[in-house]
């Protein structure tokens, strides 16, 4: 069971520790080009594009949930079923964020505070690269369908590939052709198309007998819609919590000094790091209990559940004994501002305590999906991220970042805490017929 976890994992982590180099690519490269609204406009127009795709999430986690059930209980038509669903709810969106990217982007530039040389800059990179939007999301359906069928390879090659490309290209277009920020934007845009073609050649060199099952009017119809919009209904609702309580961290930081605002962004930084670790594990989780569901097989289920559990406590006691001994080190890596690590200090301990406090949240989710079972892992997020506000208002008086921490841990450990309960009614043999029926 380990080697499968691993084979699903360790592909699923290169592929997350890639996903920020496409934005670092793009600050690097207008980093060389000698004005600082450069810089400011890639890093608005990044954080504009993670939030409006950050929503869509869903089109990744329901299709590897609902595809590695198929591929457990051997039902190829619903494999390619799945696929098409995911792969057009992704067009359909896609396409209506197309149509509507000026009141996006005039929503977004009233919610963002920007300086006009800076927004002007942003509208270029917003309006080139949301033309990558079909891409994107069909890359979406693509990626949770591979890792549905067990191979976390073909994503991990797709995302190296795509980094090579955005390099190559947006190096090109800016060195070379003199563009600035809409060198950087086009850059990008032919990235994400090269990687959705890659993922669609991947596909037809190993799944291409499934070519002939592929019937997009079977499909597209309301009942067999009905499950695929049950499942990412819920998933959509807890990324909107989570983005609420992310975002809120980040403003609260803001409201509480510059200097704050820093502190906390760089401490995030090692949550940000453990959590690519703990997602790819998730990720094998996702298509290791779905797989076990849809061959209505609990004893190997539980197995996956436990081998998972026992990866997640060895690496976060792990992940404790790094940050404890040189995580305030690698925060010298980050800035020479010594303001700023000596205030760092003073908070360090909550980041101690994020890896047992979060793993479970993150192997829970994984499982939940795979197995279809969203509506506790919305339930979950639902009262954590209740709590989390709760516990900063009723105790902070709004201004302690002591109490943001520790409103953000009780928030990762609920999470965890109320998956583990809730999961019990999971892990019966009633459930699984029920799904298989």
């Amino acid at each position: 069971m380990n080697r499968r976890i691993l084979h699903l994992a360790i592909p699923s982590i290169v592929s997350n520790i890639t996903v920020p180099l496409l934005g670092l690519v793009d600050v690097t490269i207008v980093g060389h080009l000698g004005a600082t609204a450069y810089i400011g406009a890639i890093a608005v127009g990044g954080l504009l594009f993670n939030i409006l795709y950050w929503n869509f999430g869903f089109l990744r986690m329901g299709t590897s949930g609902l595809t590695s059930q198929a591929y457990g209980r051997k039902d190829k038509d619903a494999e390619i079923r799945i696929l098409v669903q995911a792969v057009s709810v992704g067009l359909f969106s896609a396409l209506a964020m197309l149509i509507l990217q000026y009141p996006i982007e005039r929503l977004a530039f009233r919610l963002l505070d920007t300086s006009a040389e800076v927004e002007q800059y942003t509208v270029t990179y917003f309006r080139i690269c949301i033309w990558g939007a079909p891409a994107v999301l069909a890359q979406y359906g693509f990626t949770g369908w591979f890792i549905g069928m067990q191979n976390s390879r073909y994503p991990m090659y797709i995302a190296i590939v795509m980094n090579v490309i955005n390099i190559v290209c947006s190096s090109c277009f800016v060195f070379l052709f003199g563009m600035k920020v809409e060198g950087v934007a086009l850059g990008t845009v032919v990235a994400q198309y090269s990687g959705v073609m890659m993922a669609l050649g991947l596909w037809f060199y190993n799944y291409k007998e499934l070519w002939g099952r592929m019937t997009f009017k079977g499909s597209l119809q309301l009942i067999a819609m009905r499950r695929f919009f049950a499942v990412n209904r819920d998933i959509f609702l807890r990324t909107l919590c989570l983005i609420g309580v992310t975002t809120f961290f980040t403003s609260t930081g803001a409201r509480q000094g510059d200097v704050i605002l820093a502190v906390n962004t760089l401490l995030m930084q090692l949550f940000t790091l453990f959590s690519y670790i703990m997602d790819g594990f998730a990720y094998a989780g996702e298509a290791l209990s779905g797989r076990y569901v849809g061959a209505c097989n609990l004893i190997q289920l539980k197995r996956a559940v436990r081998a998972l559990f026992g990866w997640g406590v060895g690496l976060s006691l792990v992940f404790t004994l790094l940050y404890g001994v040189g995580g305030e080190n690698f925060l010298g890596l980050l800035t020479n501002d010594k303001i700023v690590i000596e205030t760092a200090g003073h908070y360090f301990y909550w980041v101690l305590a994020i890896p047992l406090a979060g793993f479970a949240a993150f192997l829970w989710d994984g499982i939940l999906i795979g197995a279809t079972a969203t509506r506790f892992m919305l339930w979950s997020m639902l009262v954590a991220s209740g709590s989390f506000f709760v516990i900063y208002y009723c105790f902070s008086g709004a201004t302690n970042n002591h109490m943001l921490w520790l409103a953000f841990l009780v928030y990762l450990a609920l999470r965890g805490g109320m998956q583990t309960l809730w999961s019990r009614r999971v892990f019966t043999l009633e459930y699984l017929q029920r799904l298989r029926s």
